[in-house]
């Protein structure tokens, strides 16, 4: 297929796209920048300069492209305090390439996210959908609105499009990783001490981008209509396990953090780790036969490479 893959050259799509040209299918990124079409171009995709903001390009690039994955989110304003004008825009791209894929049977494949999905309990890919895809309120409502977002992207089945979401953990983790991880570790570096907050119960699922890269794979390929899959490996890893590995490699003691001094001592991390999300993907390989054959957050962690100086930087 001719895929076009927004988010081509992120931390995802960076391993995306290597695997959808190795099962022989032609790739299409969005680049807004030079160097995100230089490594486009080295990865072997052809390259479409854009942005999401430039929804009538992605409405004629996804109408030339034999199926569309939708990686890309406006992570730098979510986090830096208008995530709602990000959910916004995201939602405006969904309805583009709703509008140019509709009636053609051809695969929509959106990321989403899992965090806060059902709190306290293992989510599957059965919960969550107890939202209207057309609830605009919602859109503001923080980490919600992605969820009418990918309620919206599942809707699209009925427009004749092979629509799919696939949720994401937190911590989409390996060797390069900038996100939470690599935050963790940089932040225990700076404060002296290897943090998790109150008892450090909360669990976190994660999954190896690579296992997630084959994973977008196999749903742009094969998953049915109005599927939602989830890309877990381990379904929920304690975040004092993970304080008290990061202790250990960086020699430093590991410690409780009040909840109520979580913002002050990790910054715009400090919510997200409060948020107790385990997930299953039991049906998701079962309905995909997907299976992660990569090492699982611990034994990642164990590797070293969250330790050396070029990745505390990051």
């Amino acid at each position: 297929m001719r895929v076009f893959v927004t988010g081509a050259s992120g931390w995802i799509g960076s391993a995306v796209v290597p695997e959808l040209i190795g099962a022989g299918h032609q790739v299409v990124g969005l680049a807004r920048s030079d160097a995100s079409a230089d490594a486009l171009t080295a990865a072997g995709a052809e390259v479409r300069r854009g942005s999401l903001d430039d929804l009538d390009g992605l409405r004629k690039a996804a109408a030339a492209s034999d199926g569309v994955i939708h990686l890309a989110f406006k992570h730098d304003i979510a986090f830096s305090g208008d995530f709602a004008g990000a959910v916004q825009a995201d939602r405006r791209v969904v309805e583009a390439f709703g509008d140019a894929l509709a009636g053609s049977d051809r695969p929509f494949v959106l990321a989403s996210g899992l965090a806060g999905l059902m709190p306290g309990r293992v989510s599957t890919e059965r919960d969550g959908h107890d939202i209207d895809p057309h609830d605009a309120a919602r859109l503001d409502a923080g980490p919600e609105g992605r969820r009418v977002t990918a309620e919206l992207t599942l809707s699209l089945a009925a427009r004749g499009i092979r629509a799919s979401v696939l949720r994401l953990p937190p911590t989409v983790y390996g060797a390069g990783d900038s996100g939470f991880m690599a935050t963790l570790v940089a932040t225990a570096r700076s404060k002296g001490v290897s943090g998790y907050v109150g008892a450090g119960t909360t669990r976190w699922p994660g999954v190896h981008r690579l296992d997630a890269a084959h994973l977008f794979r196999l749903a742009l390929e094969d998953a049915p209509a109005g599927s939602t899959l989830h890309a877990i490996t381990d379904e929920g890893v304690q975040l004092r396990t993970v304080a008290e590995v990061i202790a250990r490699h960086l020699d430093l003691p590991a410690a409780s953090i009040a909840p109520e001094k979580a913002g002050e001592h990790f910054g715009w991390l400090g919510g997200f780790l409060a948020v107790d999300c385990p997930a299953s993907s039991t049906l998701t390989r079962e309905l995909l036969g997907w299976q992660p054959t990569r090492p699982g957050l611990i034994d990642d962690l164990e590797k070293g490479h969250y330790f050396q100086a070029a990745t505390a930087q990051a």
